[in-house]
């Protein structure tokens, strides 16, 4: 049998005999025991701590085991759940199990009957982080497989993902835009036992300070006007999983306050309603501005910022990582190439060169940008300088690429429009026209809102 002394139970009824008699036998057990008279103090408990396992009496002043068990069940999903009776029938115990009991004792029971279902159930925690944890070891590789870099600057990004995902601590990611703060939020969820639950993510700059709130906490029929249904927030939509507040250093100040509480507290207020709503979600923020700066300006809170920065990843510049660049821009053209269903050109010398030698201000996605560009331009299977270089921009080339996507959507559907009216839109002849196969051709026409 497995050491089960680190387990953490809690007992929850409301005869206080009972409740000291079950302290004592987990006591000689070696467990850690605390005890509540009813479901709703258990839940104000649950909020605050962890426990492995909770007794329950089914018949309790107020909520019921049953109720207790099901409000379990939806906001602490790793809790077990062990229910006591004395008025048990099989209906009840069926009802009980179907709703997530681990297991169902009828009163009178004899202590070591308890012990032994204690004993299975934490086992089965047990193995259950055991096989998480070999699953994160087996999918760690190719989860971190989308950080792409030697670099000894990325090799630090990585190991933090590593020894970081498997905790609950808040995460703040910062780095300048299009650095990849997604991509490594994303692997530190997959790599996390969360990661069987949703991942979100909200662009705190890109929604309106009044409508942002309820983005995040919810909100009732008829608090504002368009709120026509009850609805959920982000932190309730992402129960169980992870939450990523991009661009944090764009929140207003008066939600920053509200923020803080909701973690803090582990409760949120939905808009327009007097009741809170417990939360089971993990925190990563990110952000390109420099916040200990903001904090000086007093547009961030220094309390707020302290909450989510307890672990701190820094992602490099590319013009910081050079001998990550190559290996990046392969990955990449690899990426596309599958998207587009085309053959992955190789890069030229004087390309790899000129790659190496470019500041990149937009980073990654920059990089990625460039690469989509030379290979819809592209004319003789391999990408050289010129494909990189816009025609006329010199050698080393000032670029806006706010609309870089758009303008490369402009030529690519001049391009084929041309093809297909030159070959009556026969599009397997004006697939042959631009040397891309037939399917590459229907899947640059179908993003491009093209007829078919």
């Amino acid at each position: 049998m497995d050491d089960i002394s680190q387990g953490n139970i809690l007992i929850v009824d409301d005869e206080l005999s009972m409740r000291k008699m079950l302290t004592i036998a987990m006591g000689r057990m070696g467990l850690h025991c605390d005890s509540a008279p009813s479901g709703e103090a258990a839940l104000e408990l649950l909020e605050k701590h962890h426990f492995d396992v909770v007794i329950s009496d089914m018949r309790m002043s107020g909520m019921t085991g049953l109720e207790l068990l099901r409000k379990i069940k939806e906001y602490f999903k790793e809790t077990e759940v062990l229910l006591i009776t004395a008025h048990g029938t099989i209906e009840t115990a069926i009802d009980a199990v179907r709703s997530g009991a681990f297991d169902f004792i009828q009163k009178p029971f004899k202590v070591a009957e308890m012990e032994l279902a204690i004993r299975r159930a934490l086992d089965q925690i047990n193995l259950r982080r055991e096989n998480e944890t070999l699953k994160r070891e087996i999918h760690g590789d190719s989860v971190l497989g989308n950080i792409i870099g030697k670099s000894t600057a990325m090799e630090r990004v990585m190991d933090l993902v590593r020894r970081s995902a498997p905790s609950r601590a808040n995460v703040l990611i910062t780095g300048e835009s299009g650095t990849g703060k997604e991509v490594v939020a994303k692997s530190l969820h997959m790599l996390s036992g969360r990661s069987s639950n949703p991942f979100l993510a909200v662009n705190c700059g890109a929604i309106p300070a009044e409508l942002l709130e309820s983005e995040l906490f919810g909100h009732v029929k008829g608090s504002f006007t368009g709120a026509v249904t009850d609805k959920a927030g982000l932190f309730q939509a992402a129960r169980g999983g992870t939450l990523l507040l991009d661009e944090i250093g764009e929140m207003p100040v008066l939600l920053q306050v509200k923020l803080l509480r909701a973690l803090q507290e582990r409760k949120v207020k939905p808009v327009g309603s007097n009741s809170e709503v417990p939360i089971d979600v993990r925190i990563i923020a990110s952000t390109n501005r420099n916040l200990t700066d903001e904090v000086g300006k007093g547009t961030f809170r220094e309390d707020l910022f302290y909450r989510l920065n307890v672990i701190h990843i820094v992602i490099p510049p590319l013009r910081e990582r050079r001998e990550d660049i190559i290996l990046l821009a392969r990955f990449l053209m690899g990426k596309l190439c599958s998207e587009m269903a085309v053959p992955v050109p190789p890069f030229t010398p004087q390309a790899e060169h000129f790659l190496t030698g470019y500041d990149f201000p937009g980073n990654v996605r920059e990089l990625e940008n460039m690469l989509e560009r030379s290979l819809v331009l592209d004319i003789d299977g391999s990408i050289d300088i010129d494909d990189l270089r816009p025609p006329g921009s010199g050698e080393n080339f000032p670029q806006d690429f706010a609309n870089l996507d758009e303008k490369l959507s402009e030529v690519e559907k001049k391009y084929i429009l041309d093809a297909l009216e030159s070959c009556g839109w026969n599009r397997t002849q004006a697939a042959q026209t631009l040397g891309i196969t037939f399917r590459s051709l229907r899947y640059r026409m179908e993003r491009l809102g093209l007829g078919q």
